[in-house]
C-alpha cells in the first residue's frame, strides 16, 4: 500500500498542473519540477499546492481501504437478491425506456415553440415530474420511495416533495383470483377452510397491500384481511438492495456525500419499508397498542382491531372488522354521538398518552386510519407505520408544545435554538416572525372536507380514499412550509420529531372541524404529561 501512494506522490509532484497568474511567471524544463521567480508568494502557493496534495492523497488512501468493504457490500447484496435482480434490472429497463420516449415526445414540442426549453425538461429523467412519473412505472417500491420523499422535506429539496405527493394517490387493485391463490399459499389448503366468505371487491387498494372483507368459518366473526400483493416482498428486496449499492458507491465516488448520511438514510428508508411487508410485525404494534389501553383502563374510549394470530402470517395479516366513520366526516359523527369535541378529547388523550406509555406510538394519523366507531369509541386502524421517541426529542417536543400553545413565539424561537437545533448565529426575532406566519397560516386552512358518497357496503372505504388523499396532500404542503422556514436558520430535526409535528397537524385539522373553540394543546381536558413522570410500561 505505501509503495502505491509513494509512486503516486511523485508522479503528481512532475504533473501537477500550476496555474498562471502574471505576478507568478512560470519557466518550464522538460522532465523536471517547475520553478517559481516570485519568493515567499511562490512558496506559498507550494505550501497550498502540497496541502491539496496531501488532502487528495488522504483521500485516495481512505477510498482504498474502503475499496474492500465496498466489494464485500455489493458482493453480499447481489447474492441476497439473487435472480429477482436480473428480471427487475430488464422491467426497470422499460420504465425508463418508457418515461424517456414522454420526455422526447414532450422536448419535440418545446423545440418548436420560441419560449424555450422549461427547466423541467432541461432535467431529463432526473426532473421532478419525470422521475415521479419513472417511481410510478417502477411499481411498489418506488411508489412507497415516492412517499417517502413527499413525507421526509427535512431530507428532500421542496420541488420533489411536492411533485411526489402524487404518489399517495389510490394503487390500483389486483384481480381477487391472485388474492386467493396467496390466501392458499399462505393457508397451505382452500380458503373456505378458514373463512365462510371472502368479499371478491376489496375494501381499499394500497402500494403493497390490498385489503377485503370476509367472515371467519365456526365463529362467523367480521373480519378484514390485509393481503401482500404477489411478487413485492421480491420487488422490494432487489430494488432496495439497488438503490442501496448505488448510495454506496455514490459515497465511495464522492466522499462529501457521508456528510449527508446517504447510505444511512437509504438504510433506514430499506429496513422501515421491509417491516412494512412483514405483517408479523404490524400484528405486534397492534398488540402493544391494545395492551396499552388495556393497562390504562381506555379500552371503553378506544380500541384497535384484534389480530387473529391463527389466519396470519406474514404476507397475511386478519383482523376484527371495525365499523365507522373518520373523524373528518362531521355529519356522520353528530349522528353517532351528542359530542364531537369530547370524542376529539378522548382521540387525543389517547395518542398522547401512548408517546408516554406505550412502546411505539401510531405515526400516521390521517382520517382514513382514525374513526370514530359506532359504539362511540375511537378506533385507531393501521399500524404499519410507528414512531419511538427518545427521552431528548420528547424534552424538546415539550418546550415546542408549550410555546405553541401559549402562541409565543420569541419563547419558541429560542427554545429552539437554544436546543442546539442550529448551529449558526440565530435572529431570534426575525425567526419567531417567520413561525407565528407559518402557524398563523394553519388557522387559515380550509376546513371543508367533501366526503365522496358511495351506495353498498363498501362506501366506508369510498369516504376513507377521500379523505385520504385531502390530508395528504395538505398536510405536506404545510409541513414543508414549516421545514423551509426552519430550515433557512440552520435548523435540523431528527425524523421523530418530523413524524411527531405531522401528527400534530392532523389533529390540529380535526380540531378546527369538530371542536373549532378548543385550543387542543391549552385545555384542561387534555393531558399531557411532563417528561419527568415519562416512565413506559414494558410488556
Amino acid at each position: 500500500m505505501a509503495v502505491v501512494i509513494s509512486a503516486f506522490r511523485g508522479a503528481s509532484h512532475i504533473r501537477f498542473p500550476i496555474f498562471h497568474h502574471p505576478q507568478f511567471p512560470v519557466s518550464r524544463t522538460s522532465g523536471r519540477l517547475r520553478k517559481f521567480k516570485c519568493g515567499t508568494e511562490g512558496l506559498t502557493l507550494f505550501a497550498r499546492y502540497s496541502q491539496t496534495q496531501d488532502l487528495f492523497t488522504s483521500r485516495l488512501q481512505d477510498s482504498i481501504e474502503n475499496l474492500p468493504k465496498l466489494v464485500e457490500d455489493i458482493f453480499q447484496t447481489s447474492i441476497n437478491t439473487g435472480p429477482r435482480g436480473a428480471i427487475r434490472l430488464a422491467q426497470g429497463i422499460q420504465a425508463v425506456v418508457g418515461v424517456g420516449s414522454e420526455w422526447l415526445t414532450d422536448v419535440s414540442k418545446s423545440t418548436s415553440s420560441s419560449a424555450g426549453l422549461p427547466n423541467q425538461l432541461q432535467l431529463g429523467l432526473l426532473s421532478p415530474l419525470y422521475l415521479r412519473k419513472l417511481f410510478e412505472r417502477l411499481g411498489a417500491t418506488y411508489i412507497k420511495l415516492g412517499q417517502f420523499i413527499a413525507s421526509a422535506p427535512t431530507l428532500f429539496p421542496p420541488e420533489y416533495v411536492e411533485e411526489f405527493q402524487y404518489c399517495f394517490d389510490r394503487a390500483p387493485a389486483i384481480p381477487f383470483e391472485e388474492i386467493k391463490k396467496i390466501l392458499r399459499e399462505e393457508f397451505r389448503g382452500p380458503i373456505d377452510g378458514v373463512f365462510e366468505y371472502v368479499d371478491p371487491t376489496p375494501i381499499a387498494s394500497a402500494s403493497i397491500a390490498q385489503v377485503h372483507g370476509a367472515r371467519l368459518r365456526g365463529t362467523r366473526e367480521d373480519v378484514v384481511i390485509k393481503v401482500l400483493k404477489p411478487g413485492i416482498e421480491d420487488t422490494l428486496v432487489a430494488d432496495l438492495n439497488f438503490v442501496y449499492v448505488v448510495a454506496r458507491i455514490l459515497e465511495f465516488l464522492n466522499p462529501e456525500l457521508s456528510r449527508t448520511s446517504l447510505v444511512a438514510i437509504v438504510k433506514d428508508i430499506k429496513d422501515s419499508m421491509l417491516e412494512e411487508v412483514d405483517f408479523t410485525k404490524e400484528a405486534a404494534n397492534i398488540d402493544a397498542f391494545r395492551r396499552y389501553l388495556e393497562s390504562m383502563g381506555l379500552t371503553r374510549q378506544a380500541t384497535a382491531p384484534k389480530v387473529y394470530q391463527q389466519c396470519s402470517t406474514k404476507r397475511v395479516l386478519t383482523m376484527e372488522r371495525l365499523y365507522g366513520v373518520p373523524l373528518t366526516d362531521l355529519d356522520s359523527i353528530r349522528s353517532l354521538v351528542a359530542s364531537p369535541e369530547s370524542s376529539l378529547v378522548t382521540a387525543l388523550n389517547v395518542w398522547f398518552g401512548s408517546l408516554l406509555a406505550c412502546e411505539s406510538f401510531h405515526a400516521d394519523v390521517h382520517a382514513g386510519n382514525l374513526w370514530l366507531l359506532r359504539d362511540g369509541r375511537i378506533g385507531f386502524l393501521d399500524f404499519g407505520i410507528v414512531g419511538r421517541i427518545s427521552p431528548n426529542t420528547w424534552n424538546a417536543m415539550e418546550v415546542f408544545l408549550a410555546s405553541l400553545a401559549s402562541e409565543e413565539y420569541e419563547s419558541m424561537a429560542s427554545a429552539l435554538v437554544e436546543m442546539g437545533a442550529t448551529s449558526k448565529v440565530v435572529d431570534s426575532n426575525a425567526f419567531a416572525k417567520d413561525l407565528e406566519k407559518i402557524f398563523s397560516s394553519i388557522k387559515d386552512l380550509d376546513t371543508e372536507i367533501l366526503v365522496a358518497t358511495a351506495r353498498g357496503p363498501n362506501s366506508n372505504a369510498t369516504a376513507v380514499s377521500a379523505n385520504l388523499v385531502v390530508d395528504e396532500r395538505q398536510m405536506n404542503a404545510l409541513f414543508l412550509d414549516v421545514i423551509r422556514v426552519s430550515e433557512s436558520y440552520g435548523l435540523k430535526f431528527p425524523r421523530e420529531f418530523a413524524l411527531l409535528m405531522k401528527q400534530l397537524l392532523y389533529f390540529d385539522r380535526y380540531t378546527r372541524l369538530l371542536a373549532p373553540n378548543m385550543n387542543m394543546l391549552q385545555d384542561e381536558r387534555i393531558s399531557i404529561v411532563s417528561n419527568s413522570s415519562r416512565n413506559r410500561n414494558s410488556y
